[in-house]
């Protein structure tokens, strides 16, 4: 089997925070963010996340987060379609990525969580009929493309201006950097033939095996396959990694503990669409270089992206990431982006 060889380090963290208090967790996170970037991780994702704990705008917490930081690349893991507009959502992140001096990367899945709460809420009359799937995405890729509106003659009046409309403001590269959150074989091709970067995670549906990482694989051949223009896109692949080497006695214990009470859904498909779930990988640096060794995915691809558990805090993240990049990335061939990030501690 070919040895790991990961180029590019991320990690994705939840943005939890407390239901009478949301400064507080919005601010842990985004010094976490702070906190990778001085590490030296290439990448720090945010989950986007709607009637939950968590971030409802991705495109809002980045552009804060771009504020905070310098070079790090900032992401979305993953906006769900159906809530959004496809000209107001490309109009916001090309507004965050040119704040952030070109570093967003924006990550996309289809459909709309919690539909039957919150269809009505977001959209005026019927939105059953509409199309909240890859359709919508199309859209919002052709909005970032920045080309021009109306005729060829047309022209809008602003104070002191007068110009061709388009999406402002416009952020030339932005549409090469939106990913799409693949779990399916139609998923994957579609990503393809979009032109769309690949975000693997840890949650796959199970066609025609009952073996995570054959289905994984699968997916990445069907998504290399399909893949057509002269850009190479990126994938990157997501494993919740819990290292124990700098924890305490009593962190470690709950650690197993929370690897052990998510072991049983990995055993087997779960539900119609036979979702097949990725174990955890808990342990010493040691023991987790032996299972992402053994796992056929992470030696498939140059981009590994840390999925950070949603029940943990500030202080268990920083562990994480701190025993990831100092005990496990560099074993993988990682390097940080810049020399200067080797003294960076705990």
């Amino acid at each position: 089997m070919p040895t790991p060889a990961i180029s590019s380090l991320a990690f994705l963290t939840p943005g939890n925070f407390a239901d009478d208090d949301p400064y507080t967790g919005l601010e842990e996170t985004l010094r976490l963010f702070e906190y990778g970037e001085r590490l030296g991780f290439d990448g720090a994702w945010i989950r986007q996340r709607h009637l939950e704990h968590g971030v409802g705008s991705a495109a809002v917490f980045l552009a804060a987060a771009g504020q905070r930081t310098e070079r790090i690349e900032l992401g979305t893991a993953v906006i769900p379609i159906g809530y959004e507009s496809p000209f107001r959502l490309a109009e916001d992140l090309a507004l965050a990525d040119v704040l952030s001096r070109g570093r967003l990367q924006a990550g996309f899945s289809t459909g709309m969580p919690h539909a039957e709460l919150l269809g009505d809420l977001v959209y005026d009359g019927d939105w059953r009929g509409f199309d909240l799937s890859y359709g919508r995405i199309a859209r919002v890729l052709d909005n970032l493309r920045g080309d021009l509106l109306g005729g060829p003659d047309t022209v809008i009046q602003s104070p002191g201006n007068t110009q061709r409309p388009r999406l402002q403001p416009y952020s030339p590269g932005l549409v090469d950097r939106v990913w799409y959150g693949g779990g399916s074989l139609r998923s994957v091709r579609w990503a393809a033939e979009h032109g769309l970067n690949l975000l693997l995670g840890n949650i796959v549906t199970g066609e025609e095996t009952d073996d995570f990482t054959v289905a994984q694989r699968n997916l990445l051949s069907a998504y290399r396959r399909a893949g057509s223009g002269t850009r190479r896109p990126r994938v990157a692949l997501g494993r919740v990694i819990v290292p124990l080497d700098s924890a305490d006695a009593a962190t470690r214990a709950r650690y197993r503990a929370y690897a052990a009470s998510r072991h049983e859904r990995t055993l087997a498909p779960r539900g119609p669409k036979r979702t097949l779930f990725a174990p955890d990988v808990v342990g010493t640096a040691e023991q987790i270089l032996e299972q992402l060794a053994a796992d056929p995915a992470v030696s498939a691809v140059s981009e590994l992206r840390l999925e950070l558990p949603y029940e943990f805090g500030r202080d268990d993240y920083e562990q994480i990431l701190h025993d990831v990049r100092h005990a496990i990335a560099p074993e993988l061939g990682w390097r940080p982006a810049s020399a200067q990030l080797q003294g960076a501690v705990h």
